[in-house]
């Protein structure tokens, strides 16, 4: 399918690695103009070189900025505006630390909230005018399955996670009819939020005492996932190009699982 993002502009959060990497890059590959944004300052910068030029010519961009401050957000949306108008937002920016609920102070709350949670309500302030005044828009959402199926912890990753599903749809509600929002909810992907040291597979190891891979293992096996395996960054990437583009035109409001199969639920 040609999903014909020749002259859109994709401003995409979390964009060094993982999900939001594989994303511009299929996005770029579609014709469109994308501004990464990350932490990352060597990642992002990486990241962006290696984008296929956009279809119309336009340069793409990399921003560093902190985006779990309002500070680091209102920075990283005036350096993107200054180069011209967004009108895809793909909110993927995220941060997870495995610890059980007794362990979570307050501040890791926050913390957690800012920016997994907070850094879309601030970007959207930005970036929501400029969408409505040129009655053209699309906002996709990275959240989670376990937004829609919890497990046991870490409870103020999946708590902010659903919080998004939540915004997605209000969101869907005020934007309308001319912006379109909607969710993509990752199951297991290989992305360095899982194989960074001290990421997932860490914790995992250290929950069920074996070693990272094996932990990995072990836990889909009790998710009973019928794919059988962890995602690919591509596989989600593919799905928040298609929810951005025109070729979903008729669909907004929508919760899209990308998950292998572990949400066991109807609805």
């Amino acid at each position: 399918m040609d999903l014909n993002l020749t002259g859109h502009t994709a401003l995409i959060t979390g964009a060094a690695s993982g999900i939001g990497k594989a994303a511009a890059a299929v996005m770029a590959a579609e014709g469109a103009r994308i501004i990464l944004v990350d932490l990352d300052k060597d990642g992002v910068n990486a990241a962006a070189a290696q984008l296929r030029p956009a279809a119309d010519g336009m340069p793409h961009a990399a921003v560093s900025a902190d985006l779990s401050t309002a500070e680091g957000v209102e920075s990283a949306m005036r350096e993107a505006l200054a180069a011209g108008s967004v009108d895809i937002f793909v909110s993927n920016a995220g941060t997870c630390e495995w610890r059980s609920l007794d362990q979570l102070t307050d501040a890791d709350w926050h913390t957690t909230f800012d920016l997994n949670f907070m850094a879309l309500v601030r970007a959207v302030r930005f970036l929501l005018p400029g969408m409505r005044e040129r009655r053209r828009g699309s906002i996709v959402i990275t959240s989670s399955d376990l937004a829609r199926q919890p497990e046991v912890s870490p409870a103020d990753y999946q708590v902010a996670k659903a919080g998004l599903l939540v915004m997605t749809k209000v969101l869907a509600m005020e934007a309308s009819p001319h912006i379109r929002v909607n969710a993509v909810a990752p199951g297991p992907v290989w992305t360095p939020l899982w194989s960074r040291p001290g990421g997932i597979a860490d914790n995992l190891a250290r929950v069920h005492q074996r070693p990272p891979e094996e932990a990995v293992e072990y836990e889909l096996s009790q998710r009973h996932l019928p794919l059988r395996r962890i995602g690919k960054p591509e596989e989600v990437a593919k799905v928040i190009a298609f929810l951005a583009s025109d070729a979903a035109a008729f669909v907004t409001s929508s919760v899209y699982g990308v998950d292998g199969g572990s949400v066991r639920s109807l609805l």
